[in-house]
């Protein structure tokens, strides 16, 4: 089955050797911790041979490090790898490892679902430590492809960030293939998920079929400048993210956003304003069909009715509305409701 086990050094389970993998990514842990974390940390540690390798590199360069194991019960014999992996990560000097079984719904897909179940598990089981997560440069350069084909917008082909609160990614600078040698040079033999091989999912063509390709026909380096142009991208970002807060915090009355001041601004800025006060009223899952929908009402006033957007109740829709020069967020009521609501984009009555 692969399962995962520690050959260890009797010095000790902190000695590793000091190959050229194993010190990438040491030194990719260290520098994360040196921005994010000085104490102790959690590892989701999977059993494969990315968080096999975080995890026996933040053992060396973290004060602690507690494995959490997530088991989705998808396949058979998932507890046994779960009981593995925990065995290997306390092989490796972890202070602790924890099985967390969950159960996965089926509601958008199972890879979604079972997202969902994971990252709820390890936010539960972390006891405010932060997260460390084994996403490597080839998991970045597959989520910038997918955020290009959904094509949302500068946001959507961002990737992940090394922080987001409470879940850190030190390895986004690190290949795949150097977690795998990691693995060999400490003699851990890491858990071959057969997930990761199956063609039904989305990102395992990309992996074995699109990236692949990409760097045949482009003469290689293509996941790398995925990679580096969603590095970019974050870093632009940030700054168009600072100056849509103070062009929100502008508008802002407390309880509205003020039209004249919003379409005066920039697209790029009233957008990510307007998003951003959504957000912080309780939006839900925005979609750019919803965002041109909202602007629309600032920039494109014909009369139209409100724009109902994700995280009301089934009785009763968040809308966003035009009233007397400002912009409202409120939930409808059977005895107020909106005379028309646009519902993702589209006019429902």
């Amino acid at each position: 089955m692969g399962l995962p086990r520690a050959r260890l050094s009797v010095d000790g389970p902190r000695r590793l050797p000091e190959t050229a993998a194993v010190l990438a990514v040491r030194h990719a842990v260290r520098d994360w911790l040196s921005r994010y974390a000085g104490g102790p940390v959690a590892v989701a540690l999977s059993g494969g041979a990315d968080s096999l390798a975080l995890t026996a590199a933040a053992v060396v360069q973290a004060p602690a490090v507690d494995a959490l194991i997530v088991d989705h019960r998808l396949q058979p014999g998932s507890a046994e790898v779960a009981a593995a992996a925990a065995a290997a990560a306390l092989a490796l000097g972890c202070r602790s490892a924890r099985v967390l079984p969950v159960t996965v719904g089926s509601e958008g897909g199972m890879e979604a679902a079972a997202r969902r179940a994971r990252y709820t598990a390890l936010d539960a089981a972390r006891a405010e430590l932060p997260v460390l997560l084994g996403h490597t440069l080839d998991d970045q350069a597959e989520t910038v492809l997918l955020g290009l084909a959904r094509g949302s917008g500068a946001r959507s082909i961002q990737g992940m960030a090394d922080y987001a609160e409470p879940w850190g990614r030190p390895l986004l600078a690190v290949r795949r293939t150097t977690t795998r040698q990691v693995c060999a040079d400490v003699g851990l033999i890491p858990h071959e998920d057969p997930h990761n091989a199956a063609p039904e999912f989305t990102r395992v063509r990309l992996r074995t079929e699109a990236l692949p390709l990409l760097e045949d026909v482009l003469g290689g380096g293509v996941a790398a400048a995925l990679a580096r142009t969603a590095a970019q991208l974050r870093e632009d970002g940030a700054v168009l993210d600072g100056l849509a807060r103070e062009l929100w915090h502008t508008a802002d009355d407390g309880a509205s956003l003020a039209i004249e001041t919003l379409a005066t601004a920039p697209a790029a800025l009233r957008r990510r304003a307007v998003r951003a006060w959504l957000l912080a009223g309780g939006a839900k899952a925005l979609t750019q069909r919803h965002l041109r929908a909202v602007d629309e009402l600032i920039t494109d006033w014909r009369g139209q009715g409100g724009v109902a957007v994700g995280g009301g109740t089934p009785e009763r829709r968040l809308v966003v509305a035009r009233e007397h020069g400002r912009l409202t967020l409120r939930l409808s009521t059977a005895e107020n409701p909106p005379a028309r609501i646009r519902h993702h984009g589209k006019d429902t009555s």
